[in-house]
């Protein structure tokens, strides 16, 4: 009798799992880092312990978060689960390096306007002509018109166009082509590994307390691009360390890591609303509407709540997030450990986008808040 061919794929499915999670530890921190200090005391935040107590009830039995962090003027607020496992941050990595680029565009390492044809960037199966004239601005806003396939997945396949179709700088579209190549240009300008990069600029100056350079690792599929992802994986107090630095405009015990002027300008508006409306199918009178910066969304309508103008957030599939709440000097970080076959979308899982912002709606806006 032949084995049924979906339970064949079941099988080897299973033994990949098995061997991946075999291969797959974590090392430990490399250096100690420096722990948020927390909130002595509920009063004057806003906050009840009722009310944090029916958080973490809605959460144990409605989510499938592993970690979460809220720190207000930055000390901890609230945390659940496990804040300090390391687990990989999806998306959230672009928000990460847009970061990043700070520093090198400042010092005129970086031109922003350079064409990625004039850096040497190509494909083995060739880049348009039209397509090498996209500059590194295009990238680093994902609108460079160059609809080459990337070497992950988890971008947004239904609006890639016709390559050649569109001229650089005039059409958005989340792809991950761009955000790979982004990585590729910060090594290329800085002559530097970009999980150095990190650890320079972020992980040792902040006092990450998870950090271990050799827990990251860049995803290759040369039969498809010759960029990689540059995955990362970073810890739920991490990951809130990062958030904190935005929210202070750069400057982390008194010193200006990364200038005011570039945190302000990667959380400026480069595509309206509208058009980030249009690419997903979302309506005008949608409760949560975002627009499109530099590898930041920003909340455009947050069911017009006052508390949330001027919020911005780095997401990731699956429920990561690094949230920043200006108006109440609010940082949120979120984390979902995925299952192997939810991450590779074989089946679903997570926190979704709605959710968690009904969450933070719900918990960390005013009408949550209980003096």
């Amino acid at each position: 009798m032949a084995i049924n061919n979906v339970y064949m794929k079941t099988i080897v499915l299973t033994i990949c799992v098995v061997l991946l999670s075999i291969g797959c530890s974590t090392h430990k921190p490399s250096f100690k880092g420096t722990a948020f200090e927390k909130h002595l005391t509920l009063s004057g935040t806003g906050f009840s312990q009722s009310k944090l107590d029916t958080l973490t009830n809605f959460i144990t039995n409605n989510l499938e978060t592993t970690g979460m962090l809220i720190l207000q003027d930055g000390k901890i607020l609230y945390e659940y689960g496990n804040i300090e496992e390391v687990s990989y941050i999806s998306s959230c990595r672009k928000s990460v390096l847009s970061m990043l680029y700070g520093k090198y565009v400042e010092n005129g390492t970086i031109d922003l306007q350079q064409t990625i044809g004039d850096i040497g960037i190509d494909e083995k199966d060739g880049l348009l002509p039209q397509e090498k004239e996209a500059t590194i601005n295009d990238i680093i806003t994902t609108r460079s018109g160059v609809f080459h396939i990337p070497a992950n997945g988890g971008y947004d396949k239904d609006n890639i166009l016709k390559r050649g179709s569109v001229k650089h700088g005039k059409y958005f579209v989340y792809n991950n082509w761009d955000f790979n190549v982004a990585g590729y240009i910060l090594e290329k300008k800085s002559g530097n590994n970009i999980y150095n990069e990190i650890e320079e600029q972020l992980a040792i100056p902040l006092g990450f307390q998870d950090w271990n350079i050799k827990n990251q690792k860049k995803k290759h599929s040369k039969s498809k691009s010759q960029y990689p992802a540059y995955h990362i994986y970073l810890s739920t107090r991490d990951m809130a360390k990062i958030g904190q630095l935005m929210l202070n405009k750069g400057k982390w015990n008194g010193e200006q890591l990364i200038s005011k002027e570039w945190i302000e300008k990667i959380t400026t508006t480069v595509t309206p609303t509208e058009i980030v409306n249009e690419r997903y199918n979302l309506k005008k009178t949608s409760p949560y509407q975002f627009s499109y910066g530099y590898m930041w969304w920003l909340v455009d309508n947050f069911k017009h709540h006052p508390d949330f103008e001027g919020a911005y957030t780095a997401h990731g599939y699956g429920g990561k997030f690094i949230t920043v709440i200006p108006k109440r000097n609010i940082v949120i970080a979120h984390q979902v450990k995925l299952p192997v076959l939810v991450k590779w979308g074989l089946k679903d899982g997570g926190v979704g986008n709605y959710t968690f912002w009904k969450l933070l709606h719900d918990f960390i806006g005013q009408e949550g808040k209980s003096e």
